[in-house]
């Protein structure tokens, strides 16, 4: 079949490590299926990881977060003296700092699914009887995950598109794209983990009796 011919391109071409082949053979639908795949075991594997290293589970997405804002600031700082006070400016001041708010923005997504504090709408399900709220929980598993697929999928495709093209950060001269484009696919196989800590957990709670819905706390801990 031609899909299982696609899915074997695809895979040929991550082991080759080539940019062009891989962006030619992620042209194909058979992208989604590799997608799914790739996206459900690596969600797996990091989640088995968050058990084996808590320190990951607690601070991994924070940690990234924390620095990446750290950066941004200190290259804004740094920007305003370069230019009011020596009249001067680096000319990648000004294209860094929003691939970093990317980055911080899409591993802060990652831990706030695990958080549950993304539209959980926790003062309605809490009225709602016990089959209910496991089926909401068991919704946002499903639709949390295929957003993961889906956003894996498109831009590990813009990654390849960019490292392809050789393209910089602007302002600089060989800052690559995909050095930071490539944190997206990164960020929601977290995600994805995220998703699992969660699905699983409901199960437990669901049969033990204990409540399915808790109050949701932005920065919270898990």
């Amino acid at each position: 079949m031609v899909i299982w011919s696609e899915i074997g391109d695809i895979l040929s071409a991550f082991t080759s490590l080539d940019s062009f082949e891989i962006r030619n053979a992620l042209k194909s639908n058979a992208a989604w299926v590799v997608g799914t795949v790739a996206t459900a075991l690596s969600g797996l594997l990091v989640m088995w990881i968050y058990k084996k290293v808590p320190w990951l589970d607690r601070h991994l997405e924070r940690t990234i977060m924390v620095f990446s804002y750290l950066a941004i600031a200190l290259i804004i700082f740094w920007g305003v003296i370069d230019r009011f006070v020596f009249s001067n400016q680096q000319p990648w001041s000004t294209t860094i700092p929003p691939l970093l708010f990317m980055i911080m923005a899409w591993f802060g997504a990652a831990f706030n699914v695990r958080l549950r504090t993304h539209l959980s709408f926790a003062e309605f399900r809490t009225i709602m009887p016990r089959a209910g709220q496991m089926f909401c929980l068991s919704l946002d598993a499903v639709l949390w995950f295929i957003f993961a697929v889906i956003v894996l999928v498109t831009t590990t495709r813009v990654t390849a598109l960019s490292a392809s093209n050789f393209q910089i950060v602007l302002g600089t001269d060989n800052v690559m794209q995909w050095w930071f484009l490539i944190t997206a696919p990164m960020s929601f196989v977290l995600m994805a983990a995220r998703v699992f800590e969660n699905f699983f957990e409901d199960i437990r709670n669901y049969k033990s009796g204990a409540p399915l819905i808790k109050q949701a706390v932005i920065g919270g801990d898990v």
